[in-house]
């Protein structure tokens, strides 16, 4: 079955808590809606905070929310990461093996990297992020045997803090023939960030952006910004949150509306999770728009519960509506 999705990237765990006033944010110097590193200190700022909190633990990490997605599907995904001998790297690993994700996962002597989310009334999330082990994965740490029967190649663009890393696993990829996925990961990384990932972009086959990301790496608006892109990679994909989402690949363009859904709960993992449907129905052969709906459903689906944990009911419905 290669037709298979290996992601790699920051192997986390999320702590998930939700807060009623945004003044927090700007305590902690959080900007709403952005993902900020922290260090030891600031992590453990953080965690006296969130000791005083109700706080829900889940695995994370922006290619690993994507497999896991792919992996409820059916699909038999993988992930590449590194994890502490501590209880959150075997609260990771664990739920990986639950779901059915073959785990590449090296050891470290550091804490297993842990993203803090605070989610807003409105949905909205905002990460604290301490990569911990998570950042000592390095580009000679990775293997080509890791990538047989695999057919996609999916990078978070959180890792481009290293990029020899991420240099060597597009070299091994496309040696091996897999397409290489990239998600923009947050406008304030394409910032700050956007020398290197325009270089990354000519390397690129998929690209998905939301409509933030799309306009911090070309200065457009949604429409445009599709088109600048889908001018580097063979498929882009510009998501326009409540308006949907849209894609091209070469003269092929295609546009969706969002899944609608009763309430909005926590926008946490809804680019990974429409990603995951995405890649689904594109493996499959589908049309951009058939894949746009596919990642329209499962980003619906988990928009509407705190976390990625999503009732065996709602993966079931999920499962028939794609064709898994």
């Amino acid at each position: 079955m290669k037709n298979r999705v290996l992601g790699i990237g920051n192997a986390l765990v999320d702590a998930l808590v939700q807060v009623q006033d945004e003044a927090l944010l700007t305590e902690m110097n959080l900007p709403k809606g952005s993902m900020q590193l922290i260090d030891t200190e600031g992590y453990e700022a953080v965690c006296r905070r969130l000791s005083q909190m109700q706080v829900k633990r889940a695995t994370g990490g922006s290619a690993a929310n994507t497999v896991l997605a792919l992996a409820q599907l059916g699909a038999q995904p993988g992930i590449i990461g590194r994890v502490s001998e501590d209880d959150n790297g075997h609260f990771f690993a664990d739920n990986c093996k639950r779901v059915g994700i073959e785990t590449f996962l090296l050891p470290s002597e550091l804490p297993t990297g842990v993203a803090s989310t605070f989610i807003t009334p409105d949905g909205q999330r905002t990460f604290a992020t301490y990569l911990g082990a998570a950042a000592t994965l390095h580009a000679d740490d990775l293997r080509p045997e890791w990538l047989e029967g695999y057919a996609y190649l999916y990078i978070e663009g959180y890792l481009v803090q290293d990029h020899d890393l991420i240099c060597r696993a597009v070299e091994m990829a496309h040696a091996a023939g897999l397409k290489v996925c990239l998600d923009l990961a947050s406008y304030n990384i394409v910032e700050a960030q956007h020398e290197f990932f325009s270089y990354l972009l000519d390397h690129t086959d998929i690209v998905f952006a939301n409509e933030e990301e799309a306009l911090a790496f070309t200065g457009k608006g949604p429409r445009e910004a599709l088109d600048l892109l889908a001018q580097r990679c063979e498929v882009a994909v510009v998501k326009t949150g409540k308006e949907g989402a849209m894609a091209r690949r070469g003269e092929e363009f295609a546009q969706a509306p969002a899944e609608p859904v009763a309430q909005v709960v926590d926008t946490t993992a809804a680019g990974d999770f429409f990603a995951a449907g995405f890649l689904y129905r594109h493996a499959q052969g589908a049309p951009l728009a058939d894949c746009l709906v596919a990642g329209g459903a499962v980003a619906g689906a988990v928009i509407q519960v705190v976390g990625t944990q999503l009732a065996d009911q709602t993966w079931d419905a999920l499962r028939q509506r794609l064709g898994a």
